[in-house]
């Protein structure tokens, strides 16, 4: 009888496992002689001590940080995902006038792919998404628009920030300023967010 009990809850605790964790990387069985072993690869879970809000207007900016960050970290990564690709297409070209040529329809490609949500992000968010081309490119949005578009592009840039208070030369600092930020994209790249 005992035998029977004990059966019955490890199949139900491995049912249970099955379907609560689809979401696993991998899943797998392992038969040695009779003996089936149920082995998973968890995703790692992070723990911080809870956050203690002075009032509600830092309560209020973490929860607009979070909402940033689960907006625009997805962008991040597919803008320096993009950025790759545009680098290793125009080192295969030979001359400034292909290299041009080329930027030029890439660049209305990528106008027509991100137009529609970048318009509808906020200026927080924008900003967001500048700190954060920072953290997964290491180079500032100044850097990025010099690199692509030439120096005098990237200055005028620069000015039309300043005017909204911006600075496209701001770095992501994540060891002091940005402590929050990364604490925010740890967790929701975890999915605990």
């Amino acid at each position: 009888m005992k035998r029977l009990l004990y059966i019955f809850v490890v199949l139900a605790v491995s049912g249970n496992l099955l379907a609560a964790n689809n979401h696993l990387d991998s899943v797998l069985f392992r038969i040695d002689g009779t003996d089936t072993m149920y082995i998973a690869f968890l995703h790692d879970v992070y723990v911080y001590p809870p956050l203690q809000f002075k009032n509600k207007r830092q309560e209020k900016f973490y929860w607009r940080t979070v909402r940033d960050v689960r907006k625009t970290l997805p962008y991040a990564k597919l803008i320096t995902a993009d950025m790759a690709q545009a680098d290793a297409e125009l080192a295969k070209l030979a001359t400034d006038k292909e290299r041009r040529k080329w930027w030029r329809q890439y660049e209305r490609y990528l106008f027509k792919k991100y137009e529609k949500d970048f318009r509808n992000m906020y200026a927080s968010q924008g900003r967001m998404l500048m700190l954060l081309m920072d953290r997964e490119s290491d180079k500032t949005s100044y850097e990025l628009i010099r690199q692509y578009k030439g120096k005098a592009s990237a200055d005028f840039w620069q000015f039309i920030a300043k005017l909204f208070k911006n600075d496209l030369k701001e770095e992501y600092d994540a060891a002091d300023k940005d402590r929050i930020i990364e604490r925010v994209i740890t967790l929701v790249e975890a999915g605990q967010l």
